[in-house]
């Protein structure tokens, strides 16, 4: 079984701390690999989305939305033209994520099925220089 798994460091906007009213995780319309990931989504609706069946180390169960917002391309004002993961808060507030740490998101790729994780930022430290990869926002796991 072939393992695909992605990473992003938590943003202080992506965890909540900044008092913003973010709405998740943003991917960038250029992040083609992590887009192709998860599930395709019709671009010719207003909005279009699936949920995604995740599972945390613990067998705990989320659902996720992965949305297009993309009002720019429907609406005469619109002016959204955006990627996200959302309703991702709860998760975030159960593990104690921080801004930091990192959030994972593999599948098997027979599977349909997400596994998600937060690799906490104190943990990471302890990983040497010489194994640390300083990269921003998401980057594949090989």
């Amino acid at each position: 079984m072939s393992k695909v798994e992605f990473t992003k460091t938590l943003t202080a906007n992506d965890t909540g701390e900044s008092g913003s009213h973010q709405a998740g995780l943003h991917i960038p319309k250029g992040e083609s690999e992590l887009l192709a990931f998860l599930p395709e989504l019709n671009i010719g609706i207003k909005n279009p989305d699936k949920l995604l069946d995740c599972a945390d180390d613990r067998g705990n169960n989320w659902t996720f939305r992965f949305v297009y917002y993309n009002s720019k391309l429907h609406d005469e004002n619109g002016t959204r033209d955006e990627y996200r993961i959302t309703r991702v808060m709860r998760y975030f507030s159960t593990e104690g994520a921080h801004a930091g740490d990192r959030f994972s998101i593999s599948r098997d790729q027979n599977s349909g099925r997400y596994r998600v994780r937060i690799l906490k930022n104190d943990i990471l430290q302890g990983i040497s220089d010489i194994q640390k990869i300083k990269l921003k926002g998401w980057s594949r796991v090989y």
